[in-house]
């Protein structure tokens, strides 16, 4: 499966407000490599192990393979990721036809606040809210892989 996103800084914290919804996501990585990173991710109830291919030049596409995986073999394959575990609340906004997931970053991350828009073709136009800042659709230093090993406390 393809995906298509384009990320952004968050200017405040105004789109919680507009959230119809949201919750804590745990997340390691048990490969980084640019090529293929493997993300182990928990959300409340489920777990789930994703694959992601290489991005795009544009940085708005790559291949994406997730699948569900039992809660109790998610935690413990978390002992298995490398250091630099992500946390962070993701909040989701509608859009029109599309939705915002915006993700609020604790510990080494605290104070980044990033949104991610999935659009259906790279061409797709959508309505930017007040509170969406700078595109950084592409910049790798926003992905979580590198948060995981160069937060954002460091920069």
């Amino acid at each position: 499966m393809q995906e298509i996103e384009r990320k952004y800084l968050v200017t405040s914290k105004d789109f919680k407000k507009e959230a119809f919804k949201n919750f804590f996501i745990k997340q390691g990585f048990l490969n980084k490599d640019p090529q293929r990173t493997v993300r182990l991710r928990i959300t409340n109830d489920t777990a789930f192990l994703t694959i992601k291919g290489k991005s795009s030049k544009s940085g708005l596409s790559r291949f994406e393979w997730e699948k569900e995986i039992d809660i109790k073999e998610a935690e413990a394959l978390f002992k298995l990721c490398e250091p630099g575990i992500i946390e962070k609340t993701r909040y989701l906004v509608q859009a029109g036809e599309f939705v915002f997931e915006i993700d609020e970053f604790y510990g080494d991350n605290e104070g980044l606040i990033v949104a991610e828009i999935e659009l259906n073709t790279e061409a797709d136009s959508f309505k930017k809210p007040d509170w969406l800042g700078k595109e950084v659709t592409g910049d790798v230093k926003y992905y979580n892989s590198q948060l995981s090993e160069k937060p954002f406390k460091n920069w």
